[in-house]
């Protein structure tokens, strides 16, 4: 197929997928491909994976258009190169990826896609179906398939969320906050830098379980939290200059006030 890009009447998805995925072959020739891409293996790719996926997200949270566009391809790009390494070796193409997530969505709404979509029955739900699914998999485990590469305050999150559905969790919000106040002491008390550090993991998850009993999402929370602490942390730097590092830690105090007065 031409790599050229396609005119834009010619308004066919499948074939600028295809120039895609030709791309990457050509790419990944052993004799004529770029070297980089040729000696790049799943493992070497997966950091730039999950890179790619956070641009999308801080696009996302910019109320970024052309920069989410730019990083969607940026990630469809990243579905195209794994594909093609595990075509290469034997495994699955990139049509095979296609035809399984849009099997899987079709599988997981009959509400819209089965014979219950003419009745207006929901059908069973979501998690139901994947549970399913896990099921057909041979999953021995509630917990089995939450991914050890998710960051920490989101698999903790995920963790919890299987673990309740077994009916292991509290029933309201007192005691996962309870237990926050026990994990505090237990730091407190810590003998060693050993002990402290299983001990903040524990206050952390505490901290993720009682969010979660509050339907607030840790892990955008603390991303807002970042953001926050980056414009504020800025705007004391702008205020005192070339000066700030060398202020005295009230007279930063002072200024980290007035950011907060300045963002009211």
């Amino acid at each position: 197929m031409d790599v050229m890009r396609p005119s834009r009447e010619n308004d066919d998805l499948g074939q600028r997928i295809e120039r895609l995925a030709t791309i990457m072959a050509r790419l990944r020739d052993p004799e004529t491909g770029c070297p980089w891409d040729v000696e790049q293996d799943f493992a070497s790719i997966a950091p730039y994976t999950i890179e790619e996926a956070y641009e999308v997200a801080d696009a996302i949270a910019h109320d970024d258009m052309t920069a989410l566009k730019d990083e969607l391809g940026d990630l469809q790009l990243q579905v195209v190169f794994h594909a093609r390494m595990a075509e290469e070796m034997g495994h699955f193409d990139l049509m095979d990826v296609l035809d399984g997530i849009s099997d899987k969505m079709v599988r997981r709404h009959p509400h819209v896609f089965g014979d219950t979509a003419q009745n207006g029955d929901s059908g069973p739900g979501w998690e139901a179906i994947k549970e399913a699914e896990r099921a057909e998999k041979g999953d021995q485990s509630a917990l089995d398939g939450v991914a050890t590469a998710l960051p920490a305050l989101l698999r903790a999150e995920k963790l919890q969320k299987r673990a309740a559905r077994t009916g292991f969790d509290w029933p309201d919000t007192e005691g996962p906050k309870a237990k926050i106040a026990e994990e505090i002491d237990e730091v407190e008390h810590a003998k060693n830098d050993m002990e402290r550090t299983e001990e903040i993991g524990d206050l952390l998850f505490a901290v993720v379980n009682w969010a979660r009993k509050m339907h607030i999402d840790p892990e955008t929370a603390l991303r807002n939290a970042n953001t926050k602490f980056e414009r504020r942390f800025r705007a004391m730097e702008a205020s005192a200059g070339e000066d700030f590092p060398k202020l005295p830690l009230e007279d930063m105090e002072e200024l980290w006030d007035a950011a907060k007065r300045g963002e009211a």
